[in-house]
């Protein structure tokens, strides 16, 4: 997205305040299957996904770099029980959940985390974290290079706008959830493809709204 038109969406959303990445918390949750036990989610910001994950059932379990975001998402999970948290470097991950009694997770989950990261290095890492048949959602932003890349992003300054006015009344929420530092995206979107096609074989990436992508990888059972 040209550097101006991103100033102007960031005074748009100042006014109306709203998350991008909690848009899309309904698809992650139906991407990560009804019968996953552990999931971890990568870069977990104030917990959001973690509790809506736990409130399924699932032992949900969150990392982040940044002590006071990790503090904050515990104090919001008090007394949910499957929630958990801990700083960590989303690289460095260990391969066992809290609690359980052998490595894996039935699913890793990463919001707007992976263009902070070297991609290869965390896509592998992530995927090694994965159980026989788990399953790795990533939702991620990329840097617009093309003209489809372009259409889509003026398609979505207007949508972003009247969601944006439709949420209003949900500001203060929506602060919360944005308090983290952002950073633009250096990979566009064939650098993606190219990167879970040649580490992720079989992995689905997909162009999404509000300068996103999606990409779903199911680890061979």
């Amino acid at each position: 997205m040209p550097s101006s038109l991103l100033r102007w969406v960031d005074r748009v959303n100042a006014a109306h305040p709203w998350s991008h990445n909690d848009a899309y918390r309904r698809w992650v949750l139906r991407r990560v299957p009804r019968g996953a036990v552990r999931v971890l989610d990568v870069g977990c910001g104030t917990g959001g996904l973690v509790r809506a994950l736990a409130a399924r059932g699932a032992a949900a379990h969150g990392v982040d770099a940044d002590p006071p975001t990790v503090a904050t998402a515990r104090a919001l999970s008090a007394g949910l029980p499957g929630a958990t948290f801990a700083v960590a470097d989303a690289l460095r991950v260990g391969p066992r959940p809290p609690g359980a009694d052998r490595p894996g997770y039935d699913a890793v989950t990463a919001v707007a985390v992976l263009h902070h990261l070297p991609m290869a290095e965390a896509l592998s890492r992530w995927r090694a974290l994965l159980r026989p048949g788990g399953v790795l959602v990533v939702v991620g932003c990329y840097r617009g290079a093309t003209r489809r890349d372009r259409a889509a992003s003026a398609l979505a300054v207007p949508v972003n706008l009247v969601v944006g006015l439709l949420l209003g009344r949900r500001a203060a929420a929506a602060r919360v959830a944005m308090a983290a530092p952002t950073r633009e995206a250096d990979a566009t979107l064939a650098d993606v493809r190219a990167a879970a096609a040649r580490l992720l074989p079989g992995a689905r990436v997909r162009r999404r709204l509000f300068w996103r992508y999606t990409l779903v990888h199911r680890e061979p059972a």
